[in-house]
């Protein structure tokens, strides 16, 4: 059985995780480095974490799906890490793309939308 691991967690946005103090309603896209626990490897899982008040801001439609946003009533790296952490260890099967499905319910899978190479068509 393979359970996925939260390797790291990183951002574009911001310099430094750990140190960011948004004032106010915020949005930062993070990268969650995900791999099989106690082995290497690790692939990237984008996620928007942000504040209600934020997401509303920023619909630009009326109805708007949810999927790879994480919602907080405010930034707190330690909960942050801890509930990624804790969500990881929830998603285990039988081979690591089983596995990264079940973690890309929560973060945009680099590999997500990957489809094998078969060749030149005819």
């Amino acid at each position: 059985m393979i359970v996925a691991q939260l390797k790291s967690l990183s951002s574009t946005d911001v310099p430094s995780l750990e140190k960011f103090r948004p004032e106010g309603p915020f949005g930062i896209y993070i990268f969650a480095m995900v791999g099989p626990a106690g082995g290497a490897g690790e692939e990237s899982f984008g996620i928007t974490v942000c504040t209600p008040e934020w997401f509303e801001q920023n619909m630009k439609n009326s109805v708007v799906s949810g999927r790879h946003h994480l919602f907080v009533k405010e930034y707190n790296y330690e909960e942050l890490q801890r509930f990624m952490m804790g969500y990881c260890s929830t998603c285990m099967g039988n081979s690591w793309a089983e596995v990264a499905q079940k973690v890309s319910r929560i973060g945009y899978w680099e590999f997500e939308d990957h489809k094998p190479y078969t060749g030149p068509a005819h």
